[in-house]
């Protein structure tokens, strides 16, 4: 039986930079189950995915830490 995995995309504002992205990409990959992160910063979109569903408020926290804010 295969793992359900899960794929989510969240906005994030204020990136600006390479550094703005491996900061974002650091903090939500620490996130437990996280399996993978991809930011875009062109779009500001920040993919993740994970063996859960990541709650919105564990991404916010990890953004925040980074530095930055999930679009509202």
């Amino acid at each position: 039986m295969s793992q359900q995995t899960f794929q989510q995309t969240f906005q994030v504002t204020g990136m600006t930079c390479g550094h703005c992205v491996s900061a974002v990409e650091e903090e939500v990959g620490a996130i437990a189950d996280v399996t993978d992160v991809t930011v875009d910063l062109a779009s500001g979109r920040v993919t993740v995915g994970s063996d859960r569903e990541v709650t919105t408020a564990e991404i916010a926290a990890a953004v925040d830490e980074a530095g930055y804010q999930l679009a509202s």
